[in-house]
This record gives structure tokens, C-alpha cells and sequence, in this order.
């Protein structure tokens, strides 16, 4: 039976998205509850982007130590050679890549000027599968950018290329939320019959329709007996109006009408709240008041008639689709109406201990602790506010990796010192 198999590129797709910053301390969290969640792979960065370098090394670091439990981390790539030499260059212990190019004709005539035609957008891609392989890929899907726009022919005369210099998936870019999910439903089961290896599936939301074109488009796949790898990103945040949202497309595959359970991700959906939090922090990001499952009217009700029900329902409501626990909502949020103690840059060891007792965390001893301290107050200045709880156990447990994902030092890199 063909399977499903999560890939959030929150850290990659997410962090294109205008207005958004995030610190390296942030995305290295963020890999961490993905993996905790239970998503099969996470495209954590661009390995040929010079204020990412530290940071992949450092998670690469992290996952050889088990951090992210079993979760690949994979790098995107332009699909030509010169970005795949560069990126095993800096990255060497890479071993997941996409590698992208555009197939559509408009990207193409407008992108590449006349330098290419599609005949070399295939030559290209080829060359840049190829030499990944060569040193030393594990694994690697070829995106094919604006494929809603793509000729079919063509796209599946692009892909079939793909499969036969050795890729292992053919992502297909809704780049443009082009898409509605009757034609992508239509075009990944072409594709999929034609081709005969995994598909991702990667959808914009401009005209709103981004989860339900990639459950659509999961279900083209499946049903001609081919795996789908949907991408998702963390609250929909994307380029432009974003991406599919990894909540409502997880929750998709578990309630909605013809799946209801029939796709097993093996996910923990109870850590769904918190990580939701978590990354609107990072992103300095309100969640809006509608998002399914996480906003704050998700599951609040006014109307006279909904009242009622759901106060007969006692423990459960009619109007409801799914438990609000399930996802880890309904603890009581205890907010200090008094006297506060906060971590800060100019912070002192009796502020660093009294943090340790409230976290139960045993000292380390006064030169360990020294280091902690410091450590934890450059991360207030990297992140530009204060630490919360879990940032503060991660530096704790791993000192190491996070003085190199703080690490950034513009002027030797440079030159100019």
C-alpha cells in the first residue's frame, strides 16, 4: 500500500515569507518539536547561504547525537551543479537534498532570459542529480517550480529524467497557489502513473486552497498506488499568503470525510498548541483569531443554539469536530500578577540558580554555571527578548551547539577586519 510521509519546510519556505526574522536558536527549537511531533523529514535551511552554514553544522552535530530522534534534515539547492558542489563544501555531513529548478514556460522565459531552454533545464538538473549523488546525497528530490504551470508532457518528461539520473522523489510546486483540487487531483495522478516514484507535494495558498490542494493532491497520488510526501509549514506561514498548513493538513487526513483516520503519520498531535505558540514567538506572528485548531475562536462559541448544545455535550460538543485536548489545548494559563524574576542580559548567577530551582535543574558547579550564564545572556541579545523554558533547558543540555548557532561574526567572514 503507497504511504505518506510529512515534509515541514517551515525553516526553509516559512522564513522567506516577508517581515519574518528568526534567530538560529529558534529554527534549531523548531527542528526539535518537528521531530518530537513525528514529521519524517525537515528542510532546516540553504547550505549555500553563508549565515545558515553554522547553523546547519551545528544540527547536523545534534541529530548525530539523536536530538531529532529520526527525522532527516534536508538542504535546498538550486538544481545546478556549482550550488551542489558549494553546499557539500560548507555542509560536508549533508545527506538530504531537494534540488530545484522552474519547468513552467513563463518562469522560464522570464527567470532564465534565453539562457535556457527546457531541453537545458533538464541538462541541468541532471548534472546537479548526479554530482549530488556522486558526493555523497543519501537522498534527493527534484523540484520542479511552477509545475501547476508546466506543460504535462513536459513535466513528465522533466521528471522521468529526474528518476533515471537516480532521484528518489519529483516535488511538485504549486508555486503560485495556481492549483484548485480538481485539476491538481488530475495532474498527480497523471504524473504519478507515468513516472512511478514518490511525489511531493508543495502548495501555495494565494487563492486560499493550499491544504485542500495538497490533500487533493495526496490522494492523486495514492490512489495509482504511489507514495506522496506533503509540505507543510507551521501555521501556513509562507511567501506571499503561505504554504499548506501542517495542522489543518494533519487533522485533514485524521477527520476529514473520506480519510477520517485512514493515513497513519504516527504523529504526537498533543504537542500541536504548544509548538503553534512556540513558532508565533519565533515569528513574532499573532495567530489569527479563525486558524483551525490553534486560534482562539477555534473552539469558543457564542450563539444561543451552539451554547446550548455544547453545555448538553458536557464533555464533548456537537459542534465540534475533534477534541480540543487532543491537540494539547485546555490547560489553564497561570499568568504572575506580582513580583517576576526575568533572565536578561545583564543578568547575575543568583538569577541563573534561581532559574535552575524553578526548572528543577541541579547546579553545575560555579564554572560550568559561569559558562551557562553567559551563554544565556548572549542568547537574550540574539533573540532580542527572554528566554522561555524550553530555549532555556536546550542551553542547558547542549552549551555546545548553542554558542555555535549564536556564533556570527560578519566582519572576519568578510574581510573587513
Amino acid at each position: 500500500m503507497p504511504k505518506v510521509y510529512l515534509i515541514d519546510v517551515t525553516n526553509r519556505d516559512a522564513v522567506q515569507s516577508a517581515r519574518v526574522t528568526e534567530a538560529k536558536l529558534e529554527k534549531t527549537m523548531i527542528n526539535k518539536y518537528l521531530s518530537e511531533f513525528g514529521v519524517y523529514q525537515i528542510e532546516f535551511g540553504f547550505p549555500v547561504t553563508d549565515h545558515e552554514i553554522r547553523y546547519l553544522n551545528a544540527n547536523l552535530e545534534l541529530a548525530e547525537i539523536g536530538v531529532f530522534s529520526e527525522t532527516r534534515l534536508s538542504g535546498w539547492l538550486r538544481a545546478i551543479p556549482q550550488d551542489v558542489e558549494t553546499c557539500f563544501k560548507l555542509v560536508p555531513k549533508i545527506k538530504h537534498l531537494n534540488l530545484s529548478i522552474s519547468t513552467s514556460d513563463q518562469m522560464i522565459a522570464t527567470k532564465f532570459g534565453g539562457k535556457l531552454d527546457r531541453a537545458a533545464v533538464i541538462r541541468e538538473m541532471e548534472g546537479a542529480v548526479k554530482l549530488a549523488r556522486n558526493l555523497g546525497a543519501e537522498s534527493i528530490g527534484v523540484n520542479a517550480e511552477d509545475a501547476s504551470r508546466t506543460n504535462m508532457n513536459y513535466l513528465i518528461e522533466f521528471s522521468l529524467a529526474a528518476k533515471e539520473v537516480g532521484a528518489d522523489r519529483v516535488r511538485y510546486c504549486d508555486t503560485l497557489g495556481y492549483d484548485s483540487p480538481f485539476s491538481i487531483y488530475e495532474r498527480i495522478g497523471k504524473l504519478a502513473e507515468n513516472i512511478r516514484i514518490p511525489i511531493e507535494l508543495h502548495c501555495h495558498n494565494d487563492l486560499g486552497m493550499a491544504v485542500a490542494n495538497t490533500v487533493a493532491g495526496v490522494k492523486g497520488a495514492l490512489d495509482v498506488g504511489v507514495d506522496a510526501y506533503p509540505n507543510t509549514t507551521i501555521l501556513g506561514i509562507g511567501e506571499r499568503a503561505g504554504n499548506a498548513d501542517l495542522f489543518s493538513t494533519v487533522l485533514a487526513f485524521k477527520f476529514a470525510s473520506g480519510f477520517e483516520g485512514k493515513i497513519d503519520l504516527d504523529l504526537e498531535p498533543s504537542l500541536i498548541w504548544e509548538m503553534a505558540n512556540y513558532v508565533a514567538l519565533a515569528f513574532n506572528r499573532a495567530i489569527p483569531e479563525n486558524q483551525p485548531a490553534v486560534g482562539k475562536n477555534a473552539f469558543a462559541h457564542s450563539a444561543g443554539i451552539h451554547v446550548d448544545a455544547t453545555l448538553k455535550g458536557e464533555s464533548s460538543s456537537p459542534y465540534e469536530l475533534y477534541d480540543f485536548r487532543l491537540i494539547g489545548r485546555g490547560e489553564p494559563e497561570i499568568k504572575p500578577s506580582g513580583r517576576e524574576i526575568i533572565f536578561g542580559q545583564y543578568s547575575g548567577l543568583n538569577t541563573l540558580l534561581y532559574y535552575y530551582r524553578q526548572l528543577g535543574i541541579k547546579p553545575r558547579g560555579e564554572k560550568e554555571d559561569r559558562i551557562i550564564l553567559s551563554l544565556a545572556r548572549d542568547a537574550n541579545i540574539h533573540l532580542q527578548r527572554p528566554l522561555v523554558e524550553e530555549e532555556f533547558r536546550f542551553l542547558i543540555n547542549y552549551p555546545k551547539m548553542v554558542a555555535k548557532l549564536m556564533t556570527f561574526t560578519p566582519a572576519e567572514d568578510l574581510g573587513l577586519t
